[in-house]
């Protein structure tokens, strides 16, 4: 009997398909007839979940109130750190705020003045000369300049005094880490869960267990965005080292170096630039952090933007939030330049020329303190020369409110009867057994044993824990509001990819977007379409949107020109090269896009619980206002484990296009 060839690709092709058409068919058998046949499928039997939220709880009650550490309870261990944390952010704070004071509230009286907004201004300017020439130190110095014209200079400084502290204990711990990661394996094993689960995780469900250690107020708002802030410094110093060249390792070794020489003298100088996008990384997080940590006490330009949320005052509310982006600006070009700065030798000569910035600095400070006792223009910006948009921005919202309201509402109907509501009643209605089965065959498919052990895993303890209900709403808000974002930001990102100037432009407009906090979207969404899911998703939309074009155009900007040529040499149409090319070649970055899309959808969705949504957001927000850390942090880790399913996956479809496109060696 003679056997019928088959390639191994048509094995390879057919066997997934009959997996998948089986797999499928099953769950939809199941969610068909097993309502009356196996309802455990689709309602998790109360009596087998795990009391998660419970034990949390009592675990934290019994960290204040029982847990010590040696002879000291542990209560006081944490209030010895903030103690600590406190005491450089209110020397800070002095310095750049409040001035020193005596005695303490309204009966406090001021000794000695905060530097003068003059003296700020130059001391960023210097600091951009030192790092990056004449046009850094301009661009500082206007983005500076903008935080004092328009009225946002003390909440700014505020601000500022939290980065300050916040910024060097992030870099030195994530540093620290880093490094015990690269040397101990183990460590680097049992790091990677818990720093995915800090990146994963809203910070709202952390903030309650913050509160209860540390109390409210800065010092708690700096440890929160430590939590959120330090996770890419270490990731990014463990792999920095790994990939500091073997000669370097060589020439270290030849000249005798101690394990803690090798270390500290010659792999973390020879990774310094790496290290620095590192530093520039837990600079931009803590910025991203300060609204949810002026939840908590922190105050500045965050506690601004969340009371004109309170009050739907959006022009005060971008109006501060545009002071956060200058902010952000500021820091984020001079951390670069300072990352790209050469080291020179030093001059030679006295203090002054060997240290002319530094001295420059001491002299700017001086001068304007001296004459900022005389001149109060000079100490503070004065009131009469500031200017304000917000009645502009309040009057363009209310007129498009006035003059479009029907159609927004037809709009805002359409989509929620023809899209939202039925996604959201399928979502709801689907078994969870066949939903962790699929997602377990998906990891497996695309990963092997261990990621569909990890898939199902996670989609079984949301289950396991009461939240699947809940999850579903979260996956149904972020999948939609995902799709659309990719269905927007993907010709955009076509269309400016291969364009210069577009792309310049383009460019500006999403970094400006990115660095705007997330509760500015809330705010002219609510005014213009109230409360609700569809408020929720266009948020969403808004602020998901950039990760979609920026990696869009990346993925097509990498694409090897000469493959390009190829194609025109072949004859083939603008159309056929972008996507039989083009698309085909940058999809594992698009697809990283669409990883780094969910990524931000469901970091927004948590804000967007204060408008009204029932999703695990509604649920983490809600434990924060009732000081409950055991639901908080049950459906934070219900997030987490969303968010942790789709990375996984995605990343492992993107590694295995690049295998099938030769980009890499082998897929997972």
């Amino acid at each position: 009997m003679t056997a019928i060839p088959t390639t191994p690709g048509s094995r390879g092709l057919l066997a997934p398909r009959l997996v998948w058409g089986l797999a499928l068919s099953l769950a939809a058998a199941l969610w068909l007839w097993g309502q009356t046949l196996a309802p455990f499928a689709f309602d998790y039997p109360k009596a087998w979940q795990i009391p998660a939220a419970r034990w949390i709880g009592g675990f934290i009650t019994w960290l204040v109130k029982e847990a010590a550490i040696g002879p000291l309870a542990f209560s006081d261990v944490t209030r010895f750190l903030a103690w600590l944390i406190d005491l450089p952010y209110r020397a800070v704070l002095s310095l750049l705020a409040t001035g020193m004071l005596s005695g303490e509230g309204s009966s406090a009286v001021q000794l000695w003045p905060p530097l003068p907004w003059l003296a700020v201004i130059g001391l960023f300017a210097l600091i951009g000369l030192f790092a990056g020439g004449l046009p850094l130190a301009l661009t500082v110095s206007a983005c500076m300049g903008f935080v004092a014209v328009f009225g946002q200079w003390q909440s700014a400084m505020v601000t500022l005094a939290s980065i300050i502290v916040a910024v060097p204990i992030g870099v030195l711990g994530g540093l620290l880490l880093g490094i015990l990661a690269w040397r101990v394996p183990l460590v680097d094993r049992l790091l990677k869960p818990l720093l995915d689960l800090m990146q994963t995780m809203p910070v709202f469900a952390y903030l309650v267990p913050i509160l209860i250690l540390f109390g409210f107020g800065p010092t708690a708002a700096i440890v929160a965005t430590l939590i959120y802030a330090m996770p890419p410094m270490t990731r990014i110093t463990t792999l920095a080292l790994q990939r500091v060249p073997s000669e370097i390792h060589d020439l270290g070794r030849m000249v005798g170096c101690t394990p803690r020489q090798m270390t500290w003298r010659v792999l973390v100088p020879a990774a310094r630039e790496p290290l620095m996008v590192g530093v520039n990384q837990v600079i931009m997080l803590s910025l991203n952090m300060v609204i949810i940590a002026s939840m908590i006490g922190a105050g500045g330009l965050g506690f601004d933007v969340l009371n004109a949320l309170r009050r739907l005052d959006f022009g005060a509310g971008i109006e501060a939030g545009f002071a956060i982006v200058a902010l952000a600006i500021a820091l984020d070009r001079l951390s670069q330049a300072l990352a790209r700065r050469a080291r020179g030798a030093l001059p030679q000569g006295g203090a002054l020329q060997r240290h002319p910035y530094l001295a420059a600095a001491l002299a700017l400070v001086a001068v304007t303190w001296v004459l900022g006792l005389i001149l109060p223009a000079i100490q503070t910006y004065p009131e009469a020369a500031r200017l304000s948009t917000s009645p502009f921005w309040a009057a363009a919202v209310e007129w498009i409110n006035l003059t479009f309201f029907d159609t927004l509402e037809a709009i805002k109907n359409a989509i929620l009867i023809g899209i939202l509501v039925p996604v959201k009643r399928f979502m709801l209605s689907l078994p969870w057994v066949a939903v962790v089965a699929l997602l377990g065959l998906a990891g497996w498919r695309l990963g092997g044993w261990r990621l569909a052990a990890l898939t199902a895993a996670l989609s079984f303890l949301i289950a396991a824990t009461g939240q699947w209900e809940k999850a579903m709403i979260t996956v149904y808000l972020c999948g939609v509001s995902t799709l659309i974002a990719m269905a927007i930001g993907l010709p955009i990102g076509i269309a400016v990819a291969n364009r210069d100037r577009a792309w310049t432009i383009t460019r500006l407009v999403i970094d400006t977007l990115q660095t705007l906090p997330s509760f500015v979207y809330l705010m002219p969404v609510v005014m213009l379409f109230r409360v609700g899911d569809f408020t929720a998703m266009i948020a969403v939309v808004a602020y998901a949107v950039v990760a979609a074009i920026r990696y869009t155009a990346l993925g097509l900007q990498g694409v090897d020109p000469r493959l390009i040529e190829a194609g025109r040499a072949m004859g083939c149409t603008d159309w056929q090269i972008l996507t039989r090319i083009r698309l085909r070649l940058a999809l594992p970055e698009i697809l990283l896009g669409l990883n780094q899309t969910i990524m931000f959808a469901l970091s927004m969705l948590v804000i967007t619980a204060l408008v009204g949504t029932r999703d695990l957001g509604q649920d983490v927000y809600i434990a924060l206002t009732k000081a409950n850390p055991g639901n908080g942090l049950v459906a934070g880790l219900a997030i987490a484990c969303i968010a942790i399913i789709a990375d996984r996956l995605i990343h492992a479809a993107a590694e295995t296009q690049r295998a099938r496109l030769g980009l890499s060696g082998h897929a997972p």
